[in-house]
């Protein structure tokens, strides 16, 4: 029987459309697109379901800017990062507080693939590679 991937990542990007509502990933689809697999059983369900909940966590890191800190955060800074990036990317963006000691000063932003860093310990690294 040969099922090649591109039958696998159709399916789970069909899952992954099934999932969305206005854009966002929608708990109560994922349920029943989860609820289907189980009933329906479609050929490399397993292969399936690993590359729906790839797109589904991809997704996700879509809509969330995690923002790394060194020292305490504002929640007012949170709020004003997540309204930015909510204009930037024209789609809902909440903001996620995560502690790294590693950044000395300042903060890194990460939204889906996209990094902005704007840390002492970034400056630090963009000059040593330059010298």
């Amino acid at each position: 029987m040969a099922t090649g991937n591109k039958q696998i990542d159709a399916l789970a990007r069909q899952f992954l459309k099934l999932s969305l509502v206005e854009g966002s990933v929608s708990p109560e689809h994922v349920t029943g697109v989860l609820a289907y697999v189980e009933k329906h059983r479609p050929p490399h369900a397993a292969a399936v379901l690993k590359a729906y909940r790839r797109l589904i966590a991809a997704e996700i890191a879509r809509g969330q800017a995690v923002v790394e800190h060194a020292g305490p955060i504002d929640p007012g800074v949170l709020s004003a990062i997540a309204a930015t990036m909510t204009t930037r990317y024209r789609r809902p963006v909440t903001s996620i507080a995560r502690r790294n000691d590693a950044l000395l000063a300042g903060l890194r932003v990460r939204v889906g693939d996209d990094v902005y860093e704007s840390s002492v310990a970034g400056q630090l690294g963009a000059l040593a590679d330059a010298v």
